[in-house]
């Protein structure tokens, strides 16, 4: 029984570090042009390359306007899941450069890029 409890613990550990690599701050994501975007729902994901971090979700636009993002699939630490939140400040801002979350900046990145990519998906 102590084996798994050391096992689960180093896991959630190595997951946690890896949701905050260095190589992040290279990472940029950017909301393409949003005139004559069709209102709609359009999907997106991204996989943080060398990391467990994988994200899906759903864009809603309307008027041109991000007005709603819902995680689909959002696997990371349970450190990583307290990043959905920036969704919020994409919505408020309109935009793609925002602050990433503290303490998980790995799935900040991922959740960004995958609007970037629904936001690039054509109707």
């Amino acid at each position: 029984m102590k084996v798994l409890t050391i096992f689960g613990f180093l896991t959630i550990l190595i997951l946690a570090v890896s949701c905050n690599s260095t190589a992040l701050s290279e990472i940029k994501a950017v909301l393409p042009v949003m005139e004559n975007k069709p209102d709609g729902v359009y999907r997106g994901s991204y996989d943080l390359s060398g990391t467990p971090v994988k994200v899906t979700l759903d864009v809603t636009v309307q008027n041109q306007n991000i007005i709603a993002i819902s995680i689909i699939r959002h696997v990371c630490s349970p450190i990583g899941k307290k990043a959905e939140k920036i969704t919020e400040r994409v919505i408020e801002n309109q935009s793609l450069t925002v602050d990433a979350i503290s303490g998980a900046t790995g799935s900040s990145m991922a959740i960004l890029k995958a609007v970037e990519n629904a936001m690039e998906t054509q109707r």
